[in-house]
């Protein structure tokens, strides 16, 4: 396992993390979440990635009880929670990241964890409604109170982020350290492009999600949506579209070659390309059984073979011009 340190902080996170969105909860209960994630562990995986909105709470304290199952020493790993959408449907716990949510959303994050600090915190989207000064004190208080280590954002624009990064320099509050976006080869701009004064200017660190695209990136929907995928679960209707893009789906038939010459499989290359970007500090993977943690897990053999000239023809593919 590489480990990278999370932008300008100390703080080293393997490169290959392990979350817990969609899959905890709905697709498993705690008997398979404990699997994966010790077989994340046995790999090197240091950060688990979790968040209060995820399956209704129930994802941190299934997270939380197979830590205590295990028997890990705190020191030995890092996890996350994150705060926006809220629970409850009242006019200050929702959808916001106002003082009042934040102070009371953390220690509810906390007792589901039972645990006395989450390292990582994100404000989990923008919140266009509460002054960003606000949010920014909140996330200094939590940390201040040993509840956090490090705070974040999650699909905030560079120029959210930047304001928040000024208002804690001017204020001398502790800074927003990561932003946690959504990437992978058929989302790109924002990583590459938007963010790419923040790197060197202010330290940002990256914790990308959704590296195989939510599966498109496996060539598992080239057939159509499977009964037991992701794209055929309730809730996730929204997903569908993407999954079924023709232009993109053109592009992983493409793709297969590329994998095959590298000896791999689709997902390994989607996974292994996301952590060839070096201002990703780690790429968050998802399973829903150990196997596929496994799988995940050989995306580091693949990232040593991804050459300039590999790198150029994945582009090419990607640009159409293949």
């Amino acid at each position: 396992m590489e480990y990278r340190r999370l932008g300008s902080a100390g703080l080293k996170v393997s490169v290959l993390s392990f979350g817990s969105w969609v899959s905890f909860k709905t697709q498993m209960g705690t008997d398979t979440a404990y699997d994966c994630m010790v077989a994340a562990y046995d790999a090197g995986v240091n950060f688990f990635d979790n968040a209060e909105s995820y399956a209704g709470g129930e994802s941190e304290v299934i997270m939380g009880e197979v830590l205590r199952r295990t028997g890990w020493r705190r020191e030995s790993y890092i996890i996350s929670s994150k705060f926006f959408w809220g629970l409850n449907d009242g006019p200050n716990e929702r959808n916001t990241l106002n003082r009042k949510y934040l102070m009371q959303a953390i220690d509810k994050s906390l007792k589901r964890w039972q645990m006395d600090y989450v390292d990582l915190i994100f404000c989990h989207r923008p919140d266009p409604n509460t002054p960003i000064e606000e949010t920014v004190w909140a996330m200094h208080d939590i940390i201040s109170q040993g509840k956090a280590l490090y705070w974040g954002t999650s699909e905030w624009s560079a120029d959210q982020l930047m304001e928040a990064w000024q208002i804690a320099e001017r204020h001398h509050l502790r800074k927003p350290q990561m932003e946690q976006p959504q990437y992978h080869m058929f989302h790109r701009e924002r990583v590459e492009q938007e963010y790419a004064r923040l790197y060197s200017g202010i330290g940002l660190g990256l914790t990308t999600w959704s590296p195989l695209a939510s599966g498109l990136l496996t060539g598992k929907y080239l057939g159509g949506i499977p009964a037991d995928s992701r794209g055929a679960l309730p809730g996730y209707e929204w997903l569908r579209n993407a999954l079924t893009n023709e232009q993109q789906l053109a592009a992983v038939r493409k793709l297969m070659p590329v994998a095959a010459d590298l000896g791999c499989s689709l997902a390994q290359l989607a996974i292994a390309w996301c952590a060839a970007n070096p201002n990703v500090s780690t790429v968050i993977t998802g399973a829903s059984r150990a196997e596929q943690v496994h799988e995940n897990m050989k995306a580091l053999d693949v990232l040593p073979k991804l050459t300039p000239d590999v790198m150029a023809q994945i582009d090419s593919i990607l640009r159409g011009e293949a």
